[in-house]
């Protein structure tokens, strides 16, 4: 199992990792058949956006915790870099409400950029916000 801190933007599904649910934002439609809502997720590492597709919008709340496997970091349809199962990947519930967590940093939150001494990988570039712009701390 990766920690969230541990993964990095690719094109492959290659991440197996646990978190808990923080946060989740309303659903909306994508090309008007498809249901996605973004959400806020944590380990004892980091934290990311997730998104969430279909029948996943609604069987995930905040306080689960999740097994994410086979999953991909990338970019979404509106340019965000999220964590998601994608085709491949699958999203199981294996608990609730106790798992440590942090919100920094957040790994949606940072600038990547191709590795100039391996292609098919990126590094971190710069750091555009430590905690999450769309699910600001709550003061």
């Amino acid at each position: 199992m990766q920690s969230l801190k541990e993964i990095m933007p690719a094109a492959r599904n290659n991440i197996n990792t646990r978190f808990i649910v923080l946060e989740k934002g309303r659903i909306t439609l994508e090309g008007g058949e498809n249901k996605t809502c973004l959400g806020l997720v944590a380990d004892e590492s980091a934290s990311v956006h997730f998104q969430f597709w279909n029948e996943e919008c609604e069987a995930f709340q905040p306080g689960d915790i999740v097994r994410l496997s086979n999953g991909i970091f990338s970019y979404n349809r509106s340019n965000h870099l999220v964590l998601r199962a994608g085709k491949r990947g699958k999203v199981d519930k294996v608990g609730e409400f106790t798992m440590a967590f942090v919100e920094s940093p957040n790994m949606s939150e940072i600038s990547w950029v191709p590795d100039p001494n391996n292609s098919g990988k990126y590094i971190q570039e710069s750091i555009i916000s430590p905690r999450s712009r769309i699910f600001p701390p709550m003061v």
